[in-house]
């Protein structure tokens, strides 16, 4: 029987066309007083700023942006409309309603809500009786909505972050990672982007209570356009947001700060920092060979690999460091091999910090060779294998 052989070939790429690129790494010259930090610039993928952005920590109201994106796909799927209603049980309205001193929309107890009022309640007014009004009324309990976000999480590729209910109500199982965040609140922005208005919103009324977002942010006029804030007495005051400014676009996490004044100034110089500091550079155009990969057992010993898209990064203003990119790819690649078939990744990085990763796809044919050239592949495969 044949056995397959799994080999990680790293490809090192001198990018002359950024040698006059300049850093250390991304973050070189600047800090924030947070102690856990993700940045990315969010059209490329490109890390700006990165800190213990996988260690996990309590996830207090930043849980809600998987709440919602629970939510949006079942609107999306047509499984609930903007229009359903759901009742507010004592439960909720006990637990994140007017009786519980938390974040609010003060929904009457025994009341009906429209969905789209909790949406507004949880998106503007980050409040806890909408979570669960919204939980109880999708899956007939909070706890099997529950169930129901994490499957979601671990299906958008969240493999740490973890739920226990639909508010970030303080439970030792609620526990989230910056990087993660990120990614969720990207999912969010790409996936629903006729939804992330809510987040905008100045304010919104219930039960006669006028309440402005709870997102400080975005009266700064720095470009926020939404997302959550959190706080636990474990983790400090931490923050997801997104930026659009300049023609660039910004996800931001950031936990571990010491009051919710730390978490204003610090989120408002790293969001000026990112802006001001960074240019975009093309690295590889769409289609342009970056790397060839080895073939076995055909008629060509080499296939080329391309990405496909434009490979664009955002580098600092200020760098003096080349870049360094490696193709990483299962060996060998199996004749024959047909155009447009994935078969690793383009990782590039500054200095020790990884900026982006891309899918690399073959970009040629290669037909099966001799039985002689087969023969010779052969033995080089058992050669690897056995060392």
């Amino acid at each position: 029987m044949h056995r397959s052989l799994f080999v990680f070939l790293f490809v090192f790429l001198s990018l002359p066309n950024l040698a006059h690129a300049q850093s250390a790494a991304p973050q070189a010259g600047f800090d924030v007083k947070a102690k856990q930090v993700y940045l990315i610039e969010a059209e490329t993928g490109t890390v700006l700023f990165a800190r213990a952005e996988d260690e996990l920590v309590p996830a207090a109201s930043l849980a809600k942006l998987m709440t919602m994106a629970t939510a949006f796909k079942a609107l999306a799927g047509g499984e609930i409309t903007l229009e359903t209603q759901y009742p507010v049980t004592e439960h909720a309205w006990r637990t994140g309603g007017a009786p519980s001193r938390t974040s609010t929309m003060f929904a009457a107890l025994k009341s009906n809500v429209r969905v789209e009022d909790l949406v507004r309640g949880v998106t503007v007014q980050f409040a806890n009786d909408a979570c669960i009004v919204l939980a109880e009324g999708m899956a007939g309990s909070e706890t099997a909505f529950v169930e129901r976000m994490n499957r979601e999480a671990r299906d958008l590729g969240l493999q740490k972050s973890t739920f226990a209910n639909a508010t970030g109500l303080p439970n030792p199982a609620n526990k989230v990672t910056m990087r993660e965040m990120v990614l969720l609140a990207r999912h969010l922005q790409t996936t629903y982007p006729e939804r992330m208005g809510y987040y905008a919103e100045p304010e919104f009324e219930w039960n006669k209570i006028k309440q402005r977002n709870r997102n400080p942010l975005l009266a700064l006029n720095i470009g926020v356009t939404g997302f959550v804030t959190g706080f636990s007495e474990e983790g400090g005051y931490s923050i997801v947001a997104a930026v659009n400014r300049d023609g660039k676009h910004l996800l931001l996490a950031m936990g571990g700060m010491e009051s919710e004044k730390a978490r204003i100034e610090e989120s408002r110089r790293i969001i000026e920092w990112a802006l001001s500091s960074f240019e975009r550079r093309t690295l590889f155009k769409q289609g342009e060979a970056i790397a060839d990969a080895s073939v076995y057992g055909g008629d060509a010993s080499t296939v080329p690999l391309v990405a496909g898209e434009q490979v664009d990064v955002f580098l600092p203003k200020d760098n003096s460091q080349r870049l360094v990119a490696r193709v990483v790819y299962t060996w060998p690649i199996r004749a024959p091999v047909e155009p447009d078939k994935a078969v690793g990744t383009l990782k590039i990085w500054n200095d020790k910090q990884l900026l982006r990763e891309v899918p690399v796809k073959t970009a040629g044919t290669v037909g099966e060779g001799t039985l002689h050239a087969r023969a010779v592949d052969a033995l080089i495969e058992l050669f690897f294998f056995w060392i």
